[in-house]
């Protein structure tokens, strides 16, 4: 009788061990959880970035200059990722412009304001560096704004950085002159499209500089790019 009384104490026993081992496990299993979503949490706040999408920003690099271990290294330790949210101010006009950001993913406009109303003056877009131009290289004010029309992930490099890449590198000016000669090329765009008299003319002059982006752009912003009203700009849509 007294074994029965003891195998009867051991099964109560293992029971509750069993049963104590399940609670530990939903214990750590929860613990673990919201450890889980507190590091993505951090992440997102610290805006850490996975490593391909740096590999990406190499492999561009690359189509323009041979990247050294070194290089890379010296690019990881300056180059920092940077997201900003649809409608983002990225660069303000009162500020001197200490930052050039290459677009992982998303759209920019970079745009000043005349009489109150803003007029835009080109949208950098994937694969492109942006930034105020003369700004950033005469580290005085410009008249430019830069903002996000979609949320857009960046990676930034600042002026300082860029002189240390340029004093170390040699290679960087050449990448410089090749790829971050984009934001001139916009500008000479711009000043093509004021060859143009009709809205017509304009708008088809700008469906060929953005083909592969005009259709993320507002039209709002596209009618202040043309210098035409938004509703001018709606008929001649309407008529293709």
């Amino acid at each position: 009788m007294n074994h029965c009384i003891d195998l009867s104490c051991r099964r109560d026993d293992d029971a509750c061990y069993r049963h104590f081992e399940r609670s530990v496990a939903r214990r750590n299993l929860n613990t673990n959880a919201r450890s889980g979503s507190q590091i993505s949490y951090l992440a997102k706040e610290k805006n850490i970035k996975p490593i391909e999408a740096k590999d990406k920003l190499f492999a561009h690099f690359e189509q323009y200059i041979k990247l050294s271990d070194k290089l890379r290294s010296a690019l990881s330790d300056r180059l920092s990722f940077v997201s900003f949210k649809k409608g983002e101010l990225v660069h303000d006009a009162d500020k001197v412009c200490t930052k050039s950001y290459f677009i992982q993913k998303g759209l920019f406009r970079t745009y000043f304001i005349k009489d109150g109303k803003e007029i835009s003056e080109y949208f950098p877009a994937e694969n492109e560096w942006s930034n105020s131009p003369k700004s950033f290289r005469t580290r005085q004010k410009d008249i430019y704004y830069i903002d996000a029309i979609e949320h857009t992930e960046t990676f930034c490099l600042r002026v300082d950085d860029l002189v240390f890449l340029f004093d170390h590198y040699p290679e960087m000016e050449r990448y410089a002159r090749l790829s971050m000669g984009t934001v001139f090329g916009h500008l000479m765009e711009r000043v093509s499209s004021l060859r143009f008299s009709t809205a017509k003319e304009k708008y088809d002059h700008f469906l060929r500089t953005y083909h592969d982006i005009h259709h993320r752009i507002p039209l709002g912003m596209v009618a202040s790019y043309l210098g035409i009203a938004q509703e001018t700009l709606s008929r001649i849509r309407a008529e293709k």
